[in-house]
């Protein structure tokens, strides 16, 4: 699935939105105000931010502000471990809440996000193959402008970003690492090793990087109770949960929700 469209036509923009698919904002003149799991952002022309899959969302815009807002499924993009490993290379879309402002080429960009729009409204033949290469220049061009500026260059490995989504659609389930090294024809040490590597941590504390992150959407965005949200992520016991909240984050559940939630 692939959609592109103008920034002031998303209806309810202001409103928390939750999308399983990768977000790519642009402006193009203007300011754009933006939150992204509570973190506050401000676009300027010329400027993107990327969203991950599953990131909560919302923005407002000025009276005359311009600008494209790209969606695209991970199956729609990733066709190979090339294309994922683009997707996450030097931190574009990041499951570690990391989304950044990102000042990129202009008159490249804004004329790839043209062509696409022009492309998904007319859909000539082999549309699609056209836009995901047209999707790929775009990343491209944005990590080029993060080099630029001096970021270090971070390529991951698919297989770890393979297993940080297993991690992200199977909250409920509260699998072992054990379990998702056997979803992905993989062993826990070599999910151990390529986690060291890439976050500096054992997978086990990516998993729980990743809960931790889901459970703060959960207390900031809904109304759910916490012993509710305990059980969303899998834990059988609220007491349990609290008490793991407090250790990541050093808050409980309740003083968390309080100070953050809407």
């Amino acid at each position: 699935m692939v959609q592109l469209s103008h920034i002031s036509d998303i209806a309810d923009s202001h409103l928390p939105r939750r999308l399983m698919r990768y977000i790519l904002l642009y402006c193009s003149s203007g300011r754009v105000d933006l939150q992204v799991d509570g973190k506050a952002l401000t676009l300027h022309p010329g400027e993107v931010v990327t969203i991950t899959s599953g990131q909560i969302h919302h923005y407002t815009t000025g009276e005359n502000t311009t600008g494209y807002v790209l969606e695209f499924s991970l199956d729609f993009f990733c066709k190979d471990d090339k294309d994922i490993e683009l997707i996450f290379h030097n931190g574009l879309f990041c499951h570690f809440d990391q989304n950044e402002v990102i000042a990129v080429d202009a008159p490249l960009v804004e004329g790839q996000l043209a062509l696409i729009y022009e492309e998904l409204a007319d859909r000539p033949y082999q549309y699609l193959i056209s836009v995901h290469s047209r999707i790929t220049l775009l990343l491209v061009a944005i990590n080029r402008a993060k080099v630029q500026r001096g970021d270090e260059i971070w390529k991951p490995d698919a297989l770890f970003l393979k297993f940080l989504e297993a991690v992200r659609h199977n909250f409920a389930h509260n699998y072992p690492v054990s379990k998702f090294a056997e979803m992905l024809g993989a062993t826990e040490i070599k999910l151990n090793e390529l986690a060291r590597l890439h976050a500096g941590k054992t997978a086990q504390h990516v998993v729980y990087g990743l809960i931790t992150s889901e459970a703060k959407r959960l207390l900031i965005y809904s109304d759910i109770s916490i012993k509710e949200a305990a059980y969303t992520l899998g834990f059988n016991d609220p007491y349990y949960f609290s008490n793991f909240f407090k250790k990541q984050t050093g808050m409980s559940p309740k003083a968390f929700k309080e100070q953050y939630g809407r």
